[in-house]
Formats: structure tokens, C-alpha cells, sequence
């Protein structure tokens, strides 16, 4: 196979031979018509993936198939690697969960693919409003290291990232030992003091988990958790740039003060992600209750306007977005949703090279507002969405 397009990082036309998986050649061309070509870029990777177009990784039905399902779905929205995520709930319907999709990517190779493992998001967060988000109130709990190796154990080795809240006695030594493991810590859902966020880093968190959302409607102005997560710099914030989570100062602010280096994009796309499902109306979710689409595409906890519940835009979206919001270049913002989260997770993250995974994505920017226009996807070396450009 044989790909072609402007490359994302220069604009100059490219062509990428593949083979068995892999790019195993590339190189420029000239034409006289370059604006006529497709944009090439890597394959986006999303570490938060709640769901899509109907399933739900938190779901206690979650099936083999509907891991499948969810893994094919996000082909078409440019996504080539993710992390399933599983948000706070019961020790049951965590283990259940956490089970099935492992077992998905033991047995299913279109799920082990694309699956690098799992993103757990709680269930050791803030109780309190704001904070807690839509996480249910009932199974917010302080972090116990017996109960995390029984879920590790259930999601066999799988879990990746932990996104946790700091402000619990003892946080900064579970921590430390959840690093030693293997796993990432993000740190998320909090309500905890400055000093309480300077003990996670220094015990090796580093991560934020959508940095400005999952936090209290008012805050000290300087004294609180959302200033020291971004003067840290040994803290990479994810983002969700869909337009709705975060006004665009905010996304401008952020990424000015961490820097395009230190911030990745990620989705937070639950069930009513996808198709016909995110139309407005209150819909009930899976782990989170009655969740209600507002008329201007927001998600939140049904009989409120101001706590967010999930996302219904893709990653794509979040590409345009922070161009448009913080003057980002196309070349910088793609490696925020593609090459910066691969290579956090341990993946090869270098880009459209010679010898790199051929997860592959070729779109257009469409003007005016919405993301990128997804034409083809290539999931190692295969076409798994739409007629790739330059196929020969």
C-alpha cells in the first residue's frame, strides 16, 4: 500500500509506502496542485475513552463484542489507539468490567490492536460537589492498595493510568507505590491543598486528568489546585477541547502556561458519542445516571446546567479546536492527540518515520467550526476507514 498527502508537520507532499504493518519507506513529490492533496498525519490516540455510539466501558453488560464494537466505531473518527475507561463505581461492577476487557484484548486481535490497556478514573476521588463531577457520590472512596491490586489483578496487568485525587491521608504513598507498579497516576477529581498536589508529584504522579474540569464551581484565586497543577511542570495535562468544557481563554490560558510540550488532548467520549445518539434529550447512562444533552451539544448531570458529564465530540474535534482557540499550528496540535500520548504510554510516538507503526490518518480542514474531516484510516497497514489517497 501506498499513501499519500501534504504531511502534517510541513505541508510538503509525501508519499508512505507500507508493508507488513509498518511504513517502510517514505519520501517527498512534487505536484503542481499540492492543495489539492489530503492532509497525512499519524493515527490519533485517545487515553479517555468512556464509551461510544452506545456502549459503555462502565456498563455492567459490557460484552467482548461491545469492546469490538466501540474499537471499530472510533476508526472512522481518525482514532488508532486508545484506552478504554472505567469510571468510579462498585468493587463488583469494576471487577466485571475490567475482566471483559481484558478478556476483549486476549482474544479479540481488532481490540488488542488498537487497545493498549485500561484508564481507570476513580474510584479513589473527591466526594464533594464540583470536584466529584458526575462520578456517583456513593462509590467515592480514599485509595486502598489491596483493593487496586484486586483490580489490577481482574483487569489482568491492563490498567495503565489511574486518575485519582490527592487529599486523602496516606495518597502520596499509595502513590508512589501505584508508580512503582508500572502504572501512570494522573491526578484528577480533586479537592486538594497545594501541598497535598506537590506530595503526589514528588511521589511520581504525572499526570493531570482534564485539567480546569472535575473541580469546584468557585476557588481561591490563588491558593488551589488548578494554579499548582499548572505552574508543575512535572505534571502533562490532558485537555478536552471540545468546545463546551473549557471557554476558550481558559484552553488558551492553559496551553500558553504548560505548553504545547506538556498537554495532550483527550476526548471523554462516553455512549451518546457517536451517530444519531447526541441529540438532545435525557438520556440514562450506564455507570453516571440521567445524563442530559443540552441543546448546544453539552453533556451534563440531568437537572443542572453547571457539572459536565462526559463529552459527545471526538477527538478530531479537539485537534481544530485548540488550533482555533489557542493558535496552535496543525503540526503541534496533532502531536497533542497522536505522538505525545503514544509515547507516554510506552509506544512508538515518532511520527510518519521509516520503521514506525503504519497508524495512519488522512483528512481535511474544513473551514468554519466542527473537526477534522476524516477520509481514510489506516490501522496497521490496513484500511480500516474510508479510500486512502495514493493507494496503488
Amino acid at each position: 500500500m501506498r499513501l499519500a498527502g501534504r504531511h502534517y508537520h510541513d505541508g510538503k507532499p509525501v508519499w508512505l509506502e507500507i508493508d507488513d504493518g509498518r511504513i517502510a519507506d517514505a519520501g517527498t513529490f512534487r505536484t503542481s496542485a499540492p492543495d489539492a492533496l489530503p492532509w497525512i498525519a499519524p493515527g490519533l490516540v485517545d487515553l479517555q475513552v468512556n464509551g461510544f455510539a452506545g456502549g459503555e466501558f462502565t456498563d455492567a453488560s459490557l460484552t467482548i463484542e461491545g469492546v469490538q464494537r466501540i474499537s471499530l466505531g472510533l476508526d472512522g473518527e481518525g482514532v488508532t489507539t486508545y484506552l478504554p475507561t472505567v469510571v468510579t463505581h462498585s468493587m463488583t461492577r469494576h471487577t466485571r468490567v475490567l475482566r471483559t476487557i481484558a478478556e476483549a484484548i486476549e482474544t479479540c486481535p481488532d481490540v488488542c490492536r488498537r487497545v493498549p490497556g485500561v484508564h481507570l478514573e476513580g474510584p479513589y476521588i473527591s466526594a464533594e460537589e464540583g470536584p466529584r463531577g458526575a462520578h456517583p457520590l456513593e462509590y467515592c472512596r480514599p485509595p486502598d492498595w489491596d483493593e487496586f491490586q484486586w483490580l489490577q489483578d481482574a483487569a489482568r496487568g491492563t490498567i495503565r493510568i489511574l486518575t485519582m485525587s490527592p487529599e486523602f491521608p496516606g495518597a502520596a504513598d499509595f502513590i508512589r507505590r501505584v508508580v512503582d507498579s508500572g502504572v501512570l497516576v494522573s491526578l484528577g477529581h480533586t479537592s486538594a491543598t497545594c501541598d497535598q498536589i506537590r506530595a503526589a508529584v514528588d511521589a511520581g504522579a504525572q499526570l493531570s486528568t482534564h485539567l480546569g474540569n472535575g473541580a469546584h464551581a468557585y476557588l481561591h484565586r490563588h491558593a488551589n489546585y488548578i494554579w499548582q497543577q499548572l505552574a508543575e511542570d512535572r505534571l502533562t495535562a490532558t485537555l478536552i477541547a471540545d468546545g463546551h468544557h473549557l471557554p476558550p481563554s481558559v484552553v488558551q490560558c492553559l496551553v500558553r502556561g504548560k505548553t504545547p510540550e506538556r498537554i495532550i488532548l483527550i476526548s471523554d467520549i462516553t455512549s451518546i458519542a457517536g451517530g444519531e445518539a447526541a441529540r438532545p434529550g435525557v438520556y440514562q447512562h450506564a455507570s453516571l445516571g440521567h445524563v442530559e444533552i443540552l441543546a448546544d451539544g453539552r453533556a451534563v448531570v440531568a437537572g443542572q446546567r453547571e457539572f459536565l458529564a462526559g463529552a459527545t465530540q471526538p477527538l478530531h474535534v479537539g485537534v481544530v479546536n485548540v488550533m482555533r482557540m489557542a493558535g496552535v499550528p496543525l503540526a503541534a496540535a496533532i502531536e497533542m492527540a497522536s505522538t505525545r500520548p503514544a509515547r507516554l504510554l510506552g509506544l512508538p510516538g515518532d511520527g510518519l518515520v521509516p520503521g514506525g507503526p503504519a497508524d495512519v490518518i488522512q483528512f481535511k480542514l474544513p473551514p468554519g467550526d466542527g473537526g477534522l474531516q476524516i477520509l481514510a484510516t489506516v490501522k496497521a497497514g490496513q484500511c480500516v476507514y474510508g479510500s486512502p489517497w495514493g493507494d496503488a
